[in-house]
């Protein structure tokens, strides 16, 4: 299993046992976590899943490809240096990941 720890722009923490090869953003999704909506379903077509990676997480994940680049500029919330779309990160086994939801999606 792995570890996904979602802080929320309030600062409520949600920690959620996620399957490797799952997305951030799908088990986000299915446990319902507040925060994500996913509304393209991870086709990498809308901004809606954008989240805030944590520095260690960011350092295991690396940043964002071309696309998922330019999917980043239409986000509801202006992005940063560690703004991911969450749909691309995939859950490796045993790892903890952690990152933090901005106030809007829409």
């Amino acid at each position: 299993m792995s570890t996904v720890i979602y802080t929320a722009a309030d600062g409520t923490v949600t920690e959620i046992d996620g399957r490797p090869g799952d997305s951030i953003m799908e088990t986000a999704v299915r446990n319902g976590v507040p925060g994500i909506v996913g509304e393209c379903g991870g086709s990498l077509s809308c901004a809606t899943c954008h989240v805030f990676v944590a520095p260690e997480t960011l350092e295991l994940v690396g940043g964002p490809g071309g696309l998922e680049d330019e999917m980043l500029d239409g986000t509801a919330v202006e992005r940063a240096q560690n703004s991911r779309l969450s749909c691309q990160i995939r859950l490796q086994e045993g790892c903890e990941y952690h990152v933090t939801t901005p106030s809007e999606q829409l």
